[in-house]
């Protein structure tokens, strides 16, 4: 999806509305977002200070990021999932939903939606 395209999607659901619970798959996916965003935003400060000395960043804030990246992924493809899944009950078809995903084809957007199915089934199985 282009930059403004995503900037025009960003626009649009912001007018939907607001205060939903905050315990949702979607706040969570925003809360850990934020805080690898928080890490990366001291990281940079730190390292733009130009000293040598350490940035407030440490080993272990760095791997606590990196733990929330497994979650994160499951989280988002059960919200792809979802949103997919409401799409085709709207009536939309393949070639629409790989088109608002930036694929080339109904074939593409149908098989990243089972991909996205296995996955979840085989971590709900604990395969992965």
């Amino acid at each position: 999806m282009a930059r403004d395209s995503r900037q025009q999607a960003r626009e649009r659901l912001s007018l939907l509305a607001a205060g939903g619970d905050e315990s949702t798959v979607a706040s969570r996916v925003e809360q850990d977002a934020s805080l690898v965003g928080r890490l990366l935003a001291a990281a940079a400060v730190g390292g733009a200070s130009g000293h040598d000395g350490p940035s407030g960043v440490v080993p272990d804030d760095v791997g606590a990021a990196l733990g929330l990246f497994e979650a994160l992924r499951e989280e988002l493809d059960r919200l792809e999932t979802q949103v997919v899944i409401e799409a085709r009950r709207c009536g939309m078809d393949w070639r629409q939903i790989a088109g608002y995903q930036g694929l080339n084809s109904s074939q593409a957007a149908s098989q990243r939606y089972q991909r996205l199915m296995t996955r979840l089934e085989e971590i709900r199985q604990g395969v992965r």
